[in-house]
């Protein structure tokens, strides 16, 4: 994989004149980090609403629990399947358009649950709002990050990433206030902000040039390539932790239930885990730009699976257990900054194409594996099934190891006069 490498003196004055006016830009793209992080809460904010209303979903259309299940299945993959094809269309027409009706459209479709009146709809309204979701996250975080400045975008990323943390934790319990209050179908009140969002956002986000997309958008050839390389190793650590989680948060509330605990005390282990999580994407992303990022994920991963074991082998609820969740929850999210930036980094012109990768397509790989959880739980039990697929976080942990990772265990320096070889023709 060749590199063309830029050297001062191939610069036409008018790339200097567009570099330097760049910079007062980019200085002032602060504020556009921040509004990012703030459409980042809203967006997944959405994407919570509909696991808490299940059971009210369930007793309205008259759904079993498999059918109830399918939705949520239905949910998550429109949000992450699609994030590579919207993710390459975003970095070839432009980012904002995607960024602003990502937005828009999770909140129009997923305020909407309350009104369906039938499976169909309902299940047509998840898949719209989730592919909301998925045209948002990828040039969301490619805008937030901004790789093409080199360092400091593990810090840029930690405050999007929190952005997102914080609404999935705080959208369960905005959908549920709402519905007490005015009703099922009061949920609609909530497309109120991304309306909102939608007309505000234009204001904050950045202007693209040429100056932030160096070289086009990479072709399908040299995606696959460095698939077979760098870019599939970050993939698999995703993918292998987001497995991880996802048992975990799927098997938790069935241990507590079996072990003679309440509904609340299921939802206080998930919260401490959630609050862990907006923790480790504010850790991750400052440490992605201080340290050998090869040690931090090979750490992370490594301690991630002693922290999930105690999280749930300790007494569900006591003062231990959800001090381990929070901490396993920490070491869980802390690994996506460092493996979304160097995504984005492999990918030069194609930052939202490398994020949907390691973000969404890892998601769903990863995902899809928990129904195999599901079914060793009907076989051995709840507790006995997630203690037996912690380990797979190790897959992770040999992953970082890895020797394509060489040449990415750093901030790329002057990112934005990298052309990358892999991003040519095809």
């Amino acid at each position: 994989m060749g590199q063309a490498h830029y050297r001062e003196e191939d610069a036409t004055p008018s790339t200097w004149a567009g570099a330097a006016a760049a910079r007062p830009a980019a200085t002032a793209v602060g504020g556009g980090a921040v509004a990012l992080a703030v459409a980042h809460a809203l967006t997944d904010a959405y994407s919570a609403f509909l696991h808490p209303l299940l059971p009210r979903v369930m007793e309205k259309l008259g759904l079993s629990i498999t059918l109830a299940a399918t939705l949520a299945t239905t949910l998550f993959l429109a949000s992450s399947l699609t994030q590579p094809l919207l993710g390459w269309l975003a970095d070839r027409y432009g980012r904002r358009p995607f960024v602003i009706g990502g937005v828009l459209a999770s909140g129009v479709f997923l305020s909407l649950i309350g009104v369906a009146p039938n499976f169909a709809v309902l299940a047509v309204l998840l898949v719209l709002g989730g592919m909301g979701g998925a045209a948002f996250h990828p040039p969301g975080a490619s805008m937030a990050a901004r790789v093409v400045e080199g360092r400091g975008s593990g810090v840029r990323m930690s405050i999007f990433s929190f952005g997102g943390s914080a609404g999935y934790a705080v959208g369960p319990l905005a959908a549920v206030g709402l519905v007490s209050a005015f009703g099922f179908g009061g949920l609609a009140f909530a497309m109120v902000p991304a309306l909102l969002a939608a007309l505000v956002l234009p204001s904050f986000l950045p202007e693209e040039s040429p100056v932030h997309a160096p070289t086009p958008p990479p072709r399908p050839g040299a995606v696959l390539r460095l698939l077979a390389g760098p870019l599939g190793v970050v993939f698999g650590i995703s993918a292998a932790a987001t497995f991880v989680q996802r048992s975990f948060q799927t098997m938790m509330p069935i241990v507590v239930a079996q072990a003679g605990g309440t509904e609340a005390e299921g939802a206080l282990v998930l919260t401490a885990y959630l609050i862990g999580q907006a923790g480790g994407s504010l850790a991750g992303g400052l440490l992605t730009d201080r340290m050998d990022r090869r040690a931090l994920l090979f750490g992370l991963t490594l301690g991630s699976l002693p922290a999930h074991v105690l999280a749930i082998g300790l007494p569900p609820g006591s003062p231990a257990g959800l001090a381990a969740a929070a901490v396993a929850g920490l070491l869980n999210l802390a690994v996506v900054p460092p493996v979304v930036i160097m995504a984005q980094e492999m990918l030069p012109g194609g930052a939202a194409l490398g994020s949907s990768i390691a973000m969404g397509l890892a998601w769903a790989t990863g995902s899809v594996f928990v129904l195999g959880t599901g079914a060793l739980g009907d076989a051995v039990g709840p507790r006995t099934a997630a203690l037996l697929v912690m380990p797979a976080i190790l897959i992770g942990t040999a992953l970082a190891l890895h020797p394509a990772l060489r040449g990415h265990r750093r901030p790329v320096a002057g990112a934005a006069a990298r052309a990358d070889g892999a991003a040519g023709p095809a």
